[in-house]
């Protein structure tokens, strides 16, 4: 695609004109060909005309292989054609519709065995090594490899499914089940999901699949040998969900499962409705790890009731997140511990500005997508960044008054795909007889690049102690044993995380201390994966080459991007380990989901962009 070009006036990354004709509802008939990695089937698109004028629809299509078009009402074939493929973002399909303001039309097709969007596991890459697995990734340009559809996320419609996979494996979506039917060596789950939704928030999982109930609502889901840890890591969701209608009111889901996934999942989490995929990294075995669940269930309103009309407003779904995620912080652990999350998230917002360049373009909160590929333009800073600004418009405002817009902001918006200028002018228009408004730096907050031109004054009582203990190492002269395990007994597990944070950041440390620190603290048997992540980083910082086989075996167990892209990015920059890195990648690559695979592909400089 060429740079600067947008494939429509009113998203970048899709071809699709739903302000002329939308799709209301889908209806998915398919079957997982486990042996060909195809999933098999129909759609039908109940369809509306916003303008009557128009013959035709428009669809996103990538590399799906369409089989027939018909009117669903009388089976009549209709005309269509099938654009150019661009690269990323596909081709368009443009389908001569009836003539009626409404109506359906019947796709019969079956996805690619290159379908981005679709991670198909073979038996040995579970860990059950009997069955194989399957599962989608579609956010946030990637449904239309699995079905196609209007890809964007301006346009949401309600959708039902059947989905036939061969017996004993279980398939999940985001969407409440409703009956499964036996069919002899196969089954058939039937699933209906009846708030409007937008294409990236379908979801398919199909496996050896077993779950254990959390509360009248919520079930965690996983494969048998690792339920047990989920079920226990998970326990509080009910309390989690309870508060986080609290800060934004009330949950219209229905139900609320969690799905522990295979490790080849690039996310920490991603909030399909009624189904969160949570990636197994989570599973520290001390629950240390829950705020990322707190950020899921915080995605029920924030992104997937109210969402951003296209990425190019992705801070209005991920900062409003990450905002509502410490409001819940704040309601469970008190106000210090969120502000503390805060500080935490500036160093991660510091490292991602520094990586992409404080003049980046892709650092400002609104961003312009025309002609980028979307998976190459996610980092902390739409989430970090944004949280930063909501922080300042609560502390500017003041709590109490923030947190009532706040819910009115969900209810006034809710169902809808709205954009930066919609929050905005209702938030002036909320405020309107407060002068605080005009203190309000809009363009400074969205239209700059690099770190918020204004940082709030946390409150910094956690990360003091973090400060202090690294000052120490810092300091010490190497000589006698001044350094013992209990030094880190009072801390949170997210004070670890921070010290090792700033250790990494550190340039008054050399490889003999970091030895002596492994001696004392040994991190390297950690299983708490944040934590592993900054100190393999510091490691590859200060070349402890006897550190590699761990390293490698680090980011080869895992697909999250979160891990995986920063390590790669800092072994690649080691110039005596690069080769061995690049080979490491080559030999594991198609273990790892496209996105990801893609996004280290680019880090490696193995992709001609």
């Amino acid at each position: 695609m060429t740079r600067g070009k947008r494939l429509s006036p009113n998203d970048p990354g899709s071809y699709s004109l739903p302000e002329k004709v939308a799709v209301s509802h889908i209806h998915l008939e398919l079957t997982a060909d486990f042996k060909n990695e195809k999933l098999k089937g129909f759609v039908d698109l109940s369809i509306i005309k916003n303008d009557e004028s128009c013959d035709h629809i428009i669809l996103d299509n990538l590399d799906l292989n369409v089989i027939s078009v018909v009117n669903k009402n009388d089976s009549v074939p209709l005309e269509y054609s099938i654009g150019n493929r661009l690269e990323v973002f596909g081709s368009k399909i443009e389908i001569k519709i009836p003539s009626d303001k409404k109506s359906n039309i019947r796709i019969t097709y079956e996805t690619s065995k290159t379908a981005t969007a679709l991670q198909w596991l073979t038996p040995e890459q579970t860990l059950g090594k009997v069955h194989p697995y399957l599962f989608s990734q579609c956010q946030p340009a990637h449904a239309r490899s699995m079905v196609p559809c209007q890809d964007t996320p301006s346009i949401k419609s309600t959708y039902t499914a059947k989905i036939t996979a061969p017996k004993p494996l279980t398939v999940l979506m985001s969407a409440v089940s409703k009956e499964t039917i036996d069919c002899g060596e196969t089954r058939t789950f039937l699933f209906e999901q009846t708030v409007p939704i937008q294409s990236y928030l379908i979801a398919i999982a199909i496996g050896n699949l077993v779950s254990k109930t959390l509360s009248s609502i919520s079930k965690v889901w996983s494969e048998p040998e690792e339920i047990d840890k989920a079920a226990y890591e998970f326990e509080q969701t009910p309390k989690l969900l309870k508060t986080a209608e609290e800060v934004c009111g009330p949950y219209v889901w229905k139900i609320y499962d969690l799905l522990v996934m295979p490790p080849s999942f690039p996310f920490g989490g991603m909030e399909n409705p009624c189904l969160t995929f949570v990636t197994p990294t989570l599973l520290a075995g001390d629950r240390s790890l829950v705020n990322v669940v707190a950020h899921e269930i915080a995605h029920s309103w924030t992104g997937n009731l109210v969402t951003n009309r296209n990425f190019e407003h992705f801070w209005m779904n991920e900062g409003f997140t990450v905002f509502v995620e410490r409001r819940i912080v704040k309601l469970l652990s008190g106000e210090s511990s969120r502000q503390f999350a805060a500080l935490c998230g500036l160093e991660d917002l510091k490292q991602s500005v520094n990586v992409l360049g404080a003049q980046n373009p892709l650092t400002k909160l609104v961003v312009d997508l025309s002609g980028i590929d979307p998976d190459d333009a996610f980092s902390t800073c739409p989430y970090e960044k944004g949280h930063t600004f909501l922080f300042y418009l609560e502390t500017l405002f003041g709590a109490s008054k923030f947190d009532v817009f706040f819910k009115s902001y969900i209810d006034k918006f809710k169902y809808k795909s709205i954009g930066t200028d919609d929050f905005k002018s209702y938030l002036l228009s909320y405020f309107q007889d407060d002068s605080c408004i005009s203190k309000i730096e809009w363009d400074s907050w969205l239209d700059t690049c690099g770190m918020p031109h204004f940082i709030p004054p946390y409150d910094e009582s956690f990360q003091n102690a973090c400060v202090s203990l690294l000052n120490r190492w810092e300091q010490w002269d190497g000589s006698g044993e001044y350094f013992k395990k209990s030094d880190l007994a009072e801390f949170q597990t997210l004070q670890i995380v921070q010290f090792l944070a700033l250790l990494l950041k550190s340039n008054n440390f050399n490889l003999q201390k970091l030895k002596s620190m492994q001696e004392v603290y040994n991190f390297n048997n950690n299983k708490n994966c944040e934590i592993l992540l900054r100190w393999l980083r510091t490691s590859i910082k200060f070349k402890w080459l006897e550190q590699i086989e761990i390293i490698f075996e680090f980011i080869n167990s895992t697909g999250r991007m979160k891990y995986v892209r920063p390590m790669y990015r800092d072994l690649y920059s080691w110039e005596e380990v690069r080769t061995k890195t690049i080979d490491n990648f080559e030999k594991n690559k198609m273990s790892m989901m496209y996105v990801c695979r893609h996004t280290v592909a680019k880090d490696l400089h193995l992709r001609d962009d």
